[in-house]
């Protein structure tokens, strides 16, 4: 059931003094492909849904914040000037960001604040970057008068992953809640910062969501090590490559080269991104064509190259992208980090009804739980709402 204002409202004004604020929205995100591409500085391909985080905030005149989550039933206090800041993970996203936009020089005051998403936790659709940007986009409209320009909001919530939550993520998610175009992909250069609106109305086909429900947890796991190889075998090239500054700018015969000097894990990893950062520009020429087709063939290399290369899969993962191949599914792959959360899949209209019915009794008979089946829509970024 979609979450509306209404939801956040009764409930706000339930654990507080009875008055309403204001109330601001962000969304999650999918990303049709181009995954761990963003910390490499290559590009990405998201596109915001409608599934978001909602959030009512009003000012409390204090230097103390006391935030409501509605999902969890918790409730955090912690002062702004306060250099530790709360404990729990989910208060320490807007603590973060409160953190961030006043050492850009908005004058952040207290708050009370409740909020709710229907992203779902953990499915790799970024559930932490839809609360991030919220809450950027919510304090630069209270207080800082909408100076700060949207690419810094998404930025300010990725220091907050980086700083207050301990996941080295790059800005792939923030920057699609932000920006986010109702009907339409955005295409990111993550070295630059350019991007580009591209139409998304694929005539014939659909976007479908199979979310295994494996949660995954990027903070502390395997992500950041990832991350770490990459830059690394960046490092070896640019020995022989001057001009090599992140594996965005390698290509497989300057890996080649190096191949004596790195891991085998490093050669799988730094493999898979120089493909994928191929794989991005392959796709967005394939829709300038509607070649739907060479779109789904880019989605199957990218989840072999993610599974067996990257090694951010997992059995579930695996079992849904076979279950898709076997039904006939123009394409298919892991979204998101990785080690848990949904796959993206682009189905043709006349099997979307079937593949959904397969593919939830085929997990179920195999797993012992049903897979929660998402359509994609997708919706606008960061905004006020009332």
């Amino acid at each position: 059931m979609k979450l509306t204002i209404d939801d956040v409202r009764s409930r706000f004004i339930k654990h507080f003094d009875g008055t309403t604020g204001s109330v601001y929205a962000s969304p999650g995100r999918i990303n049709l492909i181009g995954e761990h591409t963003d910390y490499n500085n290559g590009f990405v391909f998201p596109g915001a849904v409608e599934q978001g985080m909602i959030a009512e905030i009003k000012p409390n005149g204090t230097r103390n914040v006391h935030a409501y989550s509605i999902d969890l039933k918790d409730y955090v206090e912690f002062n702004l000037d306060d250099e530790a800041g709360p404990k729990a993970t989910w208060a320490r996203y807007i603590y973060g960001v409160c953190r961030e936009m006043m050492a850009l020089g908005v004058p952040v005051e207290g708050f009370n604040t409740a909020f709710a998403g229907d992203v779902p936790l953990g499915a790799g659709m970024s559930s932490s970057a839809a609360l991030e940007s919220t809450y950027a986009f919510a304090l630069n409209d209270l207080w800082g008068d909408n100076k700060i320009e949207k690419m810094e909001l998404a930025r300010v919530g990725q220091r907050t992953e980086h700083k207050y939550v301990g996941c080295n993520c790059g800005i792939m998610d923030q920057f699609a809640s932000v920006h986010g175009k109702k009907g339409s992909l955005m295409r990111l250069d993550c070295r630059s910062g350019e991007f580009e609106y591209f139409p998304w109305n694929p005539k014939g086909y659909q976007l479908i969501l199979v979310n295994s429900c494996v949660k995954h947890e990027l903070a502390g796991s395997p992500y950041n090590e990832r991350r770490l190889q990459c830059e690394h075998v960046a490092e070896i090239i640019a020995k022989k490559h001057p001009e090599v500054t992140s594996l965005r700018d390698a290509n497989y015969d300057m890996l080649e080269e190096v191949k004596a000097e790195i891991t085998a894990d490093e050669y799988k990893r730094a493999r898979y991104v120089i493909g994928e950062v191929v794989r991005v520009l392959n796709v967005c020429d394939a829709l300038q064509k509607d070649d739907y087709e060479t779109v789904g063939q880019m989605m199957y290399e990218t989840h072999y190259g993610l599974s067996k290369e990257y090694e951010v899969s997992c059995e579930e993962l695996d079992f849904l992208n076979e279950i898709a191949k076997e039904e006939g599914v123009t394409g298919s792959r892991i979204m998101g980090g990785g080690f848990g959360g949904c796959t993206i899949n682009l189905v043709a209209d006349e099997l979307v009804d079937n593949f959904k019915k397969v593919v939830v009794e085929k997990f179920e008979a195999k797993y012992g739980k049903k897979p929660i089946v998402i359509d994609v829509v997708i919706g606008d970024g960061s905004r006020k709402l009332c």
